[in-house]
């Protein structure tokens, strides 16, 4: 392998990420996957040559996924992860002693055993979890045909490409909805608006179409360039989005977790969309 990784994501902007020492590169039973050390970023993992998770920043991501709509919500006991095949979704998620089930379903059982075992530090543990459920196998199939209910379902996938493409569409979430307990949340993954709008555009017209509420929420990951990053947002309670910085803090003193981004204070800022990000979701 050369000495850098190329991501060739956007036909307009490529994104170069210096190899010091490959771990893993080989291809799975469904895409390409490489792991290797960067000293910037700590080890890295790419699948299809696109970026997927870095050790410096993977707490940003991770956090908004999982904090901020379990204290929007403020009783969620039941968790359902799509993807998420590094863990780190899972460990943020069980860091709530409130949380009594997890269910991660993740296509790909290599990416679950190569993260354990090069990029440890992202699940740190998490798998071990007695309340962990990891399930090998296709999340939309697992939606489709699930009789479980989830108080927060996230969807952690790659990009509308290869095996995530079908996790972008409207059936995936009517049925994501179906996974919902009353009042439920559904957060996605977005990708950055500002060189992926259509990303965006689709998934929050798809929700509007769903659910009573319906928007995203932003963070800015370095990993993925281009601009902060959009979270989708679904849920029938509208009232969860509003929730008070007051409030939010009282659930936050009350079960505290150890973050380094998520804040209520930063949670509440994320719902201030700047005009071209509120444009694409009108």
């Amino acid at each position: 392998m050369s000495g850098w990784v190329e991501e060739t994501l956007h036909e307009d902007l490529h994104v170069k990420l210096k190899i010091d020492r490959v771990l893993f590169d080989s291809q799975t039973e469904h895409q390409h996957l490489v792991i290797f050390e960067n000293e910037t970023f700590g080890r890295a993992m790419a699948l299809d040559g696109v970026m997927q998770t870095t050790e410096k920043d993977e707490f940003i991501y991770h956090e908004m996924l999982t904090h901020l709509p379990i204290y929007a919500h403020g009783s969620v006991r039941k968790v359902l992860i799509i993807g998420g095949g590094d863990g780190g979704m899972l460990e943020e998620a069980l860091k709530h002693p409130s949380i009594e089930k997890v269910t991660m379903v993740e296509i790909d059982r290599s990416v679950v055993d190569l993260c354990t075992t090069y990029l440890p530090s992202i699940s740190n543990g998490a798998f071990d979890d007695p309340r962990a459920d990891l399930v090998i196998a296709d999340g939309r199939d697992f939606v489709a045909n699930c009789e479980d209910r989830y108080d927060l379902v996230i969807i952690d996938s790659t990009d509308p490409i290869g095996p995530g493409a079908v996790l972008f569409t409207e059936s995936f979430y009517r049925d994501c909805r179906c996974c919902l307990t009353e009042g439920g949340i559904l957060v996605t993954q977005n990708g950055v608006p500002f060189v992926q709008a259509e990303e965006l555009t689709s998934s929050v017209s798809f929700f509007r179409a769903l659910f009573k509420d319906a928007t995203c929420y932003l963070a800015t990951i370095p990993t993925y360039v281009g601009g902060p990053m959009a979270f989708g947002w679904a849920t029938d309670n509208a009232e969860l989005r509003m929730t008070a910085l007051a409030e939010l803090r009282a659930r936050f003193d009350a079960e505290p977790v150890e973050s380094r981004y998520y804040t209520p204070e930063v949670h509440q800022g994320a719902f201030a969309l700047p005009p071209y990000v509120s444009e694409l979701i009108r």
